[in-house]
């Protein structure tokens, strides 16, 4: 099979979907792999690591779309490439359907068959979205006290506090992968941490590892009574495949303190709070009802490397069955994939993608 790795085009994303080590691996089942003319470089492997690999290196983004029977990627395909995409042809990557009806509407024009990272599920966890919500669980406590200092337009609270002076408030929205991982970063900077979840199972599991942050049950009135007093608001609920819920509306914000922070690491499936929409890493924030609010909707793009190697970690195996088997084998052996699959045939083939823009869905047809 021709894989493509083509070098990511989102504003500010430096990470590459597979490292060299991977793309040699690949070669060596004889696939032939094209990689994009400086596609490693942000994530620190130069094209000649990926020649050496025995790679080909491809100038042209076009045509190594052209070429390539599989698309692997790290995040959504861009408008400018819509139009590259065709029937036929496999597509692996963060979709983010539900928050995006544009792009929806592109990939079921374009026939493309497409397979969200983010919606193969494993035993109720989701594999290939866990290390990225492990990166930007530990990022959200450091870009929020980063926010937090009075010349960034915080309110000057250091999350740790010092002796003789109580530690900044952080309250974060859901005890998954990137709610614990949020957690662990601020309990460590000895922050005043709270967590609201709704699962009580999940909820003894973090009162057993995260011995020094509290555990609230996930309701409006709890969070209401906690937002006067925090000082870092971290969203990390996630419903797989579907938009995030809005837990927090402009009122409740309005409880919040001038120079609070609202990490929202929701945001790329369209986030948890009224106020939120996405920016860049390189316009990363802007203030609303007096709360910083930092909405970047790739955030461990800002840790190209580790988080190369984090992801390159997950999807291997997949990526090695799709070009060994092809699709209807590979989901064979791995039913896991059948929930990656997105769109097929011009149809949306994710019930939680369809409900979330009102589509019709039909299961996806393997032959």
């Amino acid at each position: 099979m021709i894989i493509g790795i083509p070098k990511e085009i989102k504003d500010h994303e430096y990470r590459v979907a597979l490292l060299p080590s991977a793309a040699y691996q690949l070669i060596k089942r004889g696939h032939q792999v094209l990689v994009g003319r400086n596609a490693g470089v942000g994530a620190g492997y130069p094209d000649a690591d990926y020649e050496q690999a025995g790679a080909e290196i491809v100038p042209d983004h076009r045509a190594l779309f052209e070429r390539a029977d599989l698309i692997v990627k790290v995040k959504e395909p861009q408008p400018s490439e819509y139009p590259l995409l065709r029937p036929g042809q496999l597509l692996f990557t963060y979709l983010h359907l539900a928050a995006s009806r544009s792009l929806t509407d592109a990939l079921l024009a374009s026939g493309v068959t497409g397979l969200a990272y983010e919606t193969i599920e494993v035993n109720r966890r989701l594999p290939l979205l866990e290390p990225m919500s492990e990166i930007a669980g530990r990022m959200s406590v450091l870009v929020g006290g980063f926010y937090l200092a009075k010349h960034n337009g915080g309110s000057g609270v250091l999350l740790g506090g010092v002796p003789g002076v109580l530690p900044g408030r952080v309250v974060v929205l859901g005890g998954g992968a990137s709610g614990i991982n949020a957690a662990r970063m601020a309990t460590g900077l000895g922050a005043d941490v709270t967590i609201l979840e709704v699962d009580l199972e999940r909820m003894r599991f973090l009162d057993i590892t995260l011995h020094t942050a509290h555990t609230l049950f996930s309701s409006e009135a709890h969070l209401m009574e906690q937002l006067p007093n925090v000082d870092l608001l971290i969203g990390a609920v996630l419903v797989p495949g579907a938009k995030a819920p809005k837990l927090i509306n402009r009122e409740m914000l309005r409880r919040m303190r001038p120079g609070s922070v609202l990490v929202d690491i929701a945001i790329d499936q369209g986030g948890c709070a009224e106020t939120s929409r996405a920016t860049t890493h390189q316009n990363p924030v802007y203030v609303e009802e007096g709360v910083i609010h930092y909405c970047v909707a790739n955030m461990p793009g800002a840790y190209a490397r580790t988080a190369t190697q984090a992801l390159t970690n997950v999807t291997y195996r997949y990526i090695e069955l799709l070009a060994d088997l092809g699709l209807a084998e590979a989901c064979q052996k791995q039913p896991a994939l059948i929930g990656g699959i997105n769109v097929m045939g011009g149809q949306v083939s994710h019930r939680a993608v369809a409900e979330a823009h009102g589509l019709p869905w039909q299961a996806p047809v393997l032959s």
